[in-house]
């Protein structure tokens, strides 16, 4: 599609669920156990939603979402060069094409409040707890953002709360007033065990209890409420979302547990851009 037709008169939507396996993601879609992002996730060539298998730029969170902001999206697999969505003006770039959203601002979240957007960003991960210097680089690239305990990854309704600051910012706006809203999802980043009913934390272990399939667990916690999300955005417009992972990380595969390293299962992501028709 072309962004430059989206941009302006489209609510923008950016959701990324941290740490989310692309294996996990395309498993649990094909088992039937997502069925609100089976409901606007693309179709593929049989007709049935998928996810698009995407590498990150980044193989954990901080990494990840500076490139993210700075217009470079998880990329296809298969052989580029890819256009852009979002790109910043500078030349010899062979990822901007004619629809590409151009932009002179040295992130599309700038860009966007450049653009007459309000921005708002809700943290979920400690690179957006603002109680650390670190934590205050990604969320100050927006107007407005929030980051609190209840949102973050050892509360159990993490993206409940999320959401939750999520109405209370589209209630601030003029309804007349565009909103780019990025949501940082932290329920799949450990500690997840908590997901998976009679998991126990276990101090012994790498993962401190958190399996494969607490990760799981926690995906279809989101997709409970994540259709809650995606009618708050497209209530007053149609919107513009996109949904991915910043990278997947490890239980045990190959010795090796969490993320930050160059491992196949951390490098690949499960990607979808789609639009959400307004409600009204």
């Amino acid at each position: 599609m072309d962004i430059n037709e989206i941009v302006g008169s489209h609510n923008l939507l950016f959701v990324t669920l941290d740490t989310l396996r692309y294996d996990v993601a395309v498993e649990l879609l094909d088992a039937g156990r997502l069925p609100n992002l089976a409901r606007v996730l693309p179709k593929d060539a049989s007709r049935r939603p998928a996810w698009e298998e995407r590498h990150t730029p980044g193989s954990f969170t901080f990494a990840a979402h500076s490139a993210f902001f700075a217009g470079f999206l998880p990329t296809p697999t298969t052989p580029g060069p890819h256009p852009r969505l979002f790109a910043a003006r500078f030349g010899g770039s062979e990822s901007t094409a004619t629809d590409t959203w151009v932009f002179d601002e040295p992130s599309w979240v700038e860009g966007l409040a450049a653009a007459g957007y309000h921005t708002a960003c809700i943290g979920g991960v400690g690179f957006f707890n603002p109680a650390n210097p670190l934590g205050t680089v990604l969320p100050s690239l927006f107007a407005e953002s929030h980051w609190s305990a209840e949102t973050g990854v050892a509360a159990r309704g993490s993206f409940e709360a999320q959401i939750e600051v999520a109405r209370n910012v589209v209630a601030g706006l003029d309804e007349e007033r565009r909103l780019f809203l990025f949501v940082n999802v932290p329920a799949l980043h450990q500690p997840n065990w908590f997901y998976l009913d009679g998991a126990e934390r276990d101090d012994s272990l790498a993962a401190k209890g958190d399996t494969r399939e607490s990760h799981a667990a926690a995906l279809e916690y989101v997709d409970r409420h994540i259709g809650e999300l995606f009618e708050l955005m497209s209530a007053r417009r149609a919107c513009f979302a996109i949904v991915c992972s910043d990278h997947g990380t490890l239980y045990g595969e190959d010795g090796l547990t969490g993320h930050r390293v160059a491992h196949p299962l951390v490098w690949t992501v499960p990607y979808a851009e789609f639009v959400l028709e307004a409600v009204r």
